[in-house]
Order: structure tokens, then sequence, then C-alpha cells
């Protein structure tokens, strides 16, 4: 199973911008899609942004479109989110989530059953 840890999260004014990566173990990442989610007490953890395999395909929510860019590097293991114009509606923790290995390169998923593997989370918080 592929091991996922989360850093870069902290505290940041509203307008501000942070980078998220999440390290991932494993031979496989690249066949891996990979998501970020986010979750704030409670409410139902939601989804934020999706990558496939190959990074050849994304997608987002639409609360977070044009301001957040999820991006990935195989040959690190690693998936990047830049959060930019952060709002306080953005504060949460935010975790890195990996699906099962996938044969098509523009494997993408939004849905949280397709992804098996999660990281700890990092805790982002924007103040107004």
């Amino acid at each position: 199973q592929v091991q996922l840890v989360e850093s870069g999260g902290g505290l940041v004014q509203a307008g501000g911008s942070l980078r998220l990566s999440c390290a991932a173990s494993g031979r496989s990442f690249s066949r891996n899609a990979m998501g970020w989610f986010r979750h704030v007490l409670g409410k139902e953890r939601e989804f934020v942004a999706a990558i496939s395999p190959s990074g050849s395909s994304t997608s987002y929510a639409v609360s977070v479109r044009g301001r957040f860019t999820i991006s990935r590097d195989n040959a690190e293991n690693t998936v990047y989110l830049q959060m930019n114009s952060l709002q306080p509606e953005d504060t949460a923790v935010y975790y890195c989530a990996a699906t099962r290995l996938k044969l098509l390169d523009s494997y993408i998923s939004s849905r949280e059953s397709d992804y098996y593997s999660w990281g700890q989370g990092t805790q982002v918080t924007v103040s107004s």
C-alpha cells in the first residue's frame, strides 16, 4: 500500500498563497491517480482536486477552480497543490489520497470511495 505524507500547511492571511506537498512511498506512484480533499469539523470531507497518473488530466471543485492548481512529479513521487487567493472558507485539514494502480494514464476521480490510501492531513488556516 502506498503511504502518503502531506506537508506545507500553515496560517496565511486572506489573499495569500500556500503550496501543499504530498510525498508517496512505493515504486508504482506513476500508476496511481491522486487527489486532494479537505475536511472541516462538523462537515463532510469534500473533494478539492485530482490528477491522473500521467498528469495529463486534472479536475477541480468549483469552489477552487482558477485559484488552486494540482500537479505531480512522478520522478519525485510527489503531488502538489498550489493554492492562491486563499479565503477564510478554505480553512480545513487537507488530505492527500491515492487510488489503486490504474492502467489508464488519464484516469481521474473526484469520488472518495475511489481512493484507498490517505495521508494524515495538514492544517490550512486562512485568517480574514
